[in-house]
């Protein structure tokens, strides 16, 4: 894949057979260094992340012109390496290569941060992304941190503050509840 400076991406992978590829607190922890160091040598930033126990979500945006492919397979293969010999095992961690797709479009990148925020919500591990150690969600609500920049495709920040960001994810998540009552209403009715 050809990575363009300039733009970001969202970067996925998975355990293998969707196994976990994080056993406790101190795996994430490493990842994200790792992940921090080699994003840093690419001269490439981490603009939203997610980590779930058997899959990562990252959003990075590229400053500059870099052969991004092997960064990132770099990054997996240090991971993997700590990973294997940490639990003395041996294989493969991954599904496969770790996924790389372009985000060229403003609502897209924004509604890709909601999506990885809310994944922990989804998956019924907490009950609100905040709850959820392992993100930088509180990081994009915070009023007192740096605006995060991959709210700005144009260079003009999508949101004002931390607090439209959070409103902008609850709002979606009590919509969705919504219709998955009026689902259940209708289904039930149906009896």
């Amino acid at each position: 894949m050809l990575y363009l400076p300039e733009n970001y991406y969202y970067v996925y992978n998975r355990g293998n057979k969707k196994q976990p590829i994080f056993l406790e607190a101190e795996n994430y922890r490493f990842l994200l260094r790792r992940l921090n160091v080699y994003l840093s040598k690419a001269g490439a930033e981490l603009a939203a992340y997610c980590l779930m126990p058997n899959h990562f979500h990252l959003i990075v945006y590229l400053a500059k012109e870099t052969d991004f492919s092997n960064t990132l397979r770099a990054f997996t293969t240090s991971y993997v390496r700590l990973f294997n010999n940490r639990y003395g095992r041996v294989g493969y961690l991954y599904q496969g290569n770790t996924k790389a797709r372009l985000v060229d479009q403003e609502a897209y990148l924004i509604h890709l941060c909601r999506y990885i925020h809310l994944n922990p919500v989804c998956a019924r591990l907490v009950q609100a992304p905040i709850d959820w150690q392992c993100s930088d969600y509180r990081d994009w609500i915070s009023d007192g941190l740096p605006q995060k920049s991959c709210v700005k495709l144009t260079r003009q920040p999508f949101f004002r503050a931390g607090g439209d960001y959070r409103e902008f994810v609850e709002r979606y998540v009590a919509e969705a509840r919504i219709r998955a009552a009026d689902e259940r209403r209708r289904f039930e009715s149906e009896d």
